[in-house]
């Protein structure tokens, strides 16, 4: 059995889960509202202020399915409450990021900055000028905001300068030695 399909979400109080019969969950919370449609395989049950996934039998897709769904359904039950937050950092001399109203300007030694729009339920957040939060009610959607950030300049491995995930270790390389005589 799925250790992970099998524990039960806890729903906190202020979260409203609306099941449809085609298995298409809306979860409603304080900090928005987030909507998917799972496999129709998977039984899902809201009884009380606990939500279970039970899989009908044990074959191999079923069993994969069982994690995955208790999985995206918790995530959506924390997205609505607490939300996600993602956080990089910028390194190198004279590359910084600041807001522009709604807009991420970042200078990270392009001859022109890189203005970034947040999409809808995305929100981009500055802290000094080399900090950069990314927050948001769905985990995927912050996720990738945070890679795409870091797409525009992936931190290198001789002087480590760029964009990278708070914590994120960079291997670095010795440069070039020199002539050896």
């Amino acid at each position: 059995m799925s250790r992970i399909g099998q524990r039960p979400i806890t729903v906190p109080s202020g979260v409203n889960i609306v099941i449809s019969d085609s298995n298409g969950v809306t979860v409603k919370g304080p900090k928005g509202e987030l909507a998917a449609d799972f496999d129709e395989a998977m039984s899902l049950k809201h009884e009380g202020d606990t939500i279970l996934v039970e899989r009908p039998n044990d074959e191999r897709r079923n069993r994969s399915l069982h994690g995955l769904t208790r999985t995206l359904l918790s995530n959506m039950v924390v997205g609505v409450t607490d939300g996600f937050r993602k956080s990089l950092d910028i390194q190198g001399v004279g590359y910084r990021a600041a807001m522009d109203g709604k807009v991420l300007v970042l200078n990270v030694g392009f001859s022109h900055p890189v203005r970034i729009t947040p999409p809808e339920g995305i929100t981009f957040a500055v802290e000094g000028n080399n900090k950069i939060h990314v927050t948001g009610t769905d985990k995927q959607a912050v996720g990738e905001q945070a890679a795409q950030i870091r797409r525009h300049r992936p931190p290198e491995p001789y002087k480590g300068k760029g964009i990278r995930y708070e914590g994120e270790k960079v291997r670095r390389k010795a440069g070039k030695t020199g002539k050896a005589k």
